[in-house]
């Protein structure tokens, strides 16, 4: 059987971390992309001697992209037909940069971006990095004119994850034993969800009326959650987290490409759930070889659902900003 072509475009940390897990984890052939086309082609270059030492013999490709008013042809880095394409091209954060601080810029980039996939990958399934995440994903879906349910964004793999790291530590149990889930924009306004985060199969309220944790210690760590990747930047100094993200996007289109209908929180286009239509927000969905197959709708109470409303405004708000641009 022939190898999925996995596109990934941006060749910075994340793109090349997700570069080497494509390799290692045998999900298809990674292709860089960059418009630093020297810099995508030098990783693939390390990453496929890299494969001689750690096993793998998946063939890794790398080259540069024209500019946008090129219309995004691709010179060397070739990701036609490419069934996945990862997007985590843009400007990262910076110390002191909010994601919304990113916003011009990145829109522009994912114009470009647009072109690229509308004319090299229109059947492949997109999976929006780039932040700040829910607007960039909208402006990504609207410029390659893709099906809405081919085009997703990762924050809530990679927030989940954070969350259940912090709350593992607390309790004094393994991460992986801890199941969460969150709602909302990819940011300050996420919206961590009690009632349906459980360690071991035990609601997390249970350990927190049996005093195992306090109350104020898991809202210590839900805005923990919230501050993830501002803590990684200001401790970085320059740039931003690379290997949690690229691991969710690679969970992701394991996903997408093996069928396995795992349900995983992502920025999913709404059409009717939760009551808001044409607009990217994180919800849980299920992803499968068709794509975002499902969105499932929690039953939220209403202080849930207050928060998510207020998180969604705040998305609302970047795409119409972003809608001036168009």
């Amino acid at each position: 059987m022939t190898a999925s072509k996995i596109a990934l475009i941006g060749a910075g940390q994340i793109g090349g971390s997700l570069a080497l897990l494509s390799a290692l984890r045998g999900l298809g052939n990674p292709v860089l992309v960059d418009l630093q086309g020297g810099v995508a082609a030098g990783k693939a270059l390390d990453l496929a001697q890299a494969g001689n030492i750690l096993g793998y013999d998946t063939p890794l490709a790398g080259g540069g992209l024209t500019p946008p008013e090129s219309e995004g042809e691709v010179r060397e880095g070739n990701i036609e037909g490419a069934a996945v394409a990862i997007v985590t091209a843009g400007v990262p954060r910076r110390p002191g940069m909010s994601r919304d601080d990113l916003l011009e810029t990145n829109f522009r980039v994912m114009q470009s971006v647009g072109k690229l996939l509308r004319t090299q990958a229109p059947d492949a399934f997109v999976i929006c990095v780039t932040n700040p995440l829910d607007a960039m994903v909208w402006a990504l879906q609207q410029a390659s004119g893709l099906p809405p349910q081919k085009v997703v964004g990762m924050a809530g793999v990679l927030d989940t994850a954070r969350l259940k790291l912090f709350l593992g530590q607390a309790l004094g149990v393994s991460p992986q034993d801890v199941s969460a889930q969150l709602l909302g924009g990819h940011g300050d306004a996420m919206v961590p969800l009690l009632r349906y985060t459980s360690v071991g199969g035990i609601p997390l309220e249970e350990f927190v009326a049996t005093g195992k944790i306090s109350q104020e210690q898991v809202e210590a760590i839900f805005q923990r959650t919230r501050d993830g990747g501002a803590e990684i930047v200001k401790l970085l100094q320059s740039g931003s987290a690379f290997y949690a993200p690229a691991a969710a996007a690679a969970t992701m289109a394991r996903s997408y490409l093996l069928d396995e209908k795992r349900l995983l929180p992502a920025a999913a286009h709404l059409a009717g759930a939760y009551g808001y239509q044409d607009l990217y927000a994180g919800v849980p969905v299920v992803i499968g070889a068709g794509g975002v197959e499902r969105v499932i709708e929690l039953q939220l109470n209403e202080a849930e659902q207050a928060e998510f409303a207020a998180s969604v405004a705040g998305v609302e708000k970047l795409i119409e900003t972003c809608k001036q641009w168009l």
